[in-house]
């Protein structure tokens, strides 16, 4: 446990996660859902992250459609990445089990929450199946990406976990928030999921900030090379699921879409998770800075090479 002692720990943030952690600790039932069900005459997602706007061959209620089919995306997309979130920071806190006592209760907090998070999640896809048509499939498996993801080193999981965390803060912030159309429980979860996040990409840049004081610039350069390997990975779940929700999308919508507005469909849909997933959260002035704090202008510039044809992509 030599390692904890040669870290710094700056141990009043982490008292002041816990305590919001505290202050606003909520209950799936008692506080967003409420009894309520999803309203299926409303938007899910806004247009700001589902790009719906862009398909103007779509009639008002398709687009509708469109933001419900990937709203449902989203939801099980958080399910599926706080499986591996949980489980890496229930590791990483063992840095803390014989040491700072405070900075451990907020990642347990922390861990504890995901689990919540997950479940609420579990029921959201239930809810949503019951008021959309048959046929819809999430194809993701939480447990292999978990592990797939959990393989990599622990400096690229944390830069992975921290663009994550970010990246739902500006979603929440920049497009859910301000959207007055949208479904009023659809827009309760992730007003409640982002009250709590909030401290988790608090936590998060610090324990990535302390893992990369362990690197020496070799472990460094390979972890750099790792989180490129992390993003192109969620970059294939982004295809696999948008060709899935495209499709699902065009056999449910109620007409016959010729081929060249499937493809725009399609298109759509996958320019619209690889800003929701990928390019959103990497392009975050915070994430910049945490991460240009610790890499070098090399590291930086293969990072920006592997993002380039993702970016291309989606403008």
């Amino acid at each position: 446990m030599s390692h904890v002692a040669q870290h710094t720990i700056d141990s009043s943030r982490y008292a002041k996660c816990v305590e919001v952690s505290k202050r606003i600790r909520w209950d799936t039932d008692r506080d967003v859902i409420r009894g309520r069900q999803f309203d299926f005459g409303k938007n899910f997602l806004p247009d700001g992250l589902s790009k719906a706007a862009q398909l103007t061959f779509l009639t008002a209620d398709e687009k509708r459609l469109f933001s419900q089919v990937q709203g449902r995306t989203y939801a099980n997309m958080f399910a599926l990445v706080e499986r591996f979130i949980g489980v890496k920071v229930l590791e990483i806190s063992q840095g803390h089990w014989l040491g700072d006592q405070v900075a451990l209760e907020a990642l347990v907090r922390l861990t504890d929450e995901e689990l919540k998070h997950q479940e609420m999640f579990r029921r959201l896809e239930s809810m949503a199946a019951s008021g959309m048509p048959p046929g819809y499939r999430f194809l993701p498996q939480p447990n292999d990406v978990a592990q797939a993801v959990l393989a990599a080193s622990t400096w690229a999981v944390l830069a992975l976990v921290c663009d994550i965390e970010l990246f739902s803060q500006a979603h929440y912030r920049s497009s859910i928030d301000p959207e007055t159309q949208i479904d009023a429980l659809w827009k309760d979860v992730f007003l409640f999921h982002w009250k709590e996040e909030s401290q988790h990409a608090i936590l998060d840049e610090m324990e990535w900030m302390r893992e990369d004081e362990k690197l020496d610039g070799t472990q460094r350069d390979r972890a750099v090379d790792e989180l490129i390997g992390l993003v192109a990975a969620v970059d294939g779940i982004c295809q696999m699921q948008a060709q899935a929700d495209a499709e699902y999308f065009a056999r449910v919508a109620g007409r016959s879409f010729d081929a060249e507005q499937q493809r725009a469909i399609h298109a759509t849909t996958l320019a619209a998770y690889r800003w929701q997933y990928i390019l959103s959260g990497v392009q975050d002035a915070r994430f910049l800075e945490i991460m240009g704090s610790m890499i070098n202008a090399e590291q930086g510039a293969r990072i920006s090479a592997a993002l380039a044809p993702i970016a291309a992509a989606v403008h």
